[in-house]
């Protein structure tokens, strides 16, 4: 399979012109798929695995990335230029995701260990195999620095021992509904 890769940031204007151009490239180069990966700052601490969100364009694609364990965003406000792609990708004959990664709101900048989450989700939406031993590496040694930065600074640290405990609460309430359901079905 092929992949093509863009990085850019979104435009502040001429979405219509812009989508065009995105559409018209998908219809040139026969691209049937589109996998839209940003990130919110939030409540994820630094400890944990950031949570990944998603939008989808189609109703297959939907149920396949629920089915993938990401969380269905049922985001409603303002609207982005992602937004509108994903809207637009239906009429255009194209499946699009909008993949939005839940970053520690602390941390400002380069976060390797979300750069390495963004990829591993990639790799295994496309069933890519990646050597990702080294972005590993520099990801635990990241958190590690963070952990001792914020160790520094008792508010902070108190803070964070807050989000941690909110997280890993709402992934055992997660996973009890899961279990919950999948007994309730075995009868």
């Amino acid at each position: 399979s092929n992949l093509v890769l863009f990085l850019g940031r979104e435009p502040n204007m001429a979405w219509n012109d812009f989508g065009d151009c995105i559409f018209s490239f998908c219809r040139n180069f026969s691209i049937s798929r589109i996998y839209f990966l940003g990130s919110v700052a939030g409540l994820t601490p630094h400890t944990r695995e950031p949570k990944i969100g998603f939008s989808a364009s189609d109703e297959p694609l939907r149920d396949y990335l629920k089915k993938t364990g990401l969380r269905f965003n049922d985001y409603e406000g303002p609207a982005s230029f992602v937004t509108y792609l994903t809207s637009r990708a239906a009429i255009e004959g194209v499946s699009m995701a909008n993949l939005v990664e839940e970053i520690p709101a602390y941390i400002d900048g380069y976060n390797p260990r979300c750069v390495e989450t963004a990829i591993r989700l990639v790799a295994r939406l496309l069933d890519l195999k990646l050597d990702l031993e080294e972005l590993h590496s520099v990801s635990e040694q990241f958190e590690q620095k963070i952990t001792e930065l914020v160790e520094e600074q008792s508010e902070l640290a108190e803070k964070v021992k807050e989000l941690e405990r909110d997280y890993d609460r709402e992934a055992f309430d997660r996973e009890m509904g899961d279990l919950k359901n999948w007994l309730r079905q075995q009868g």
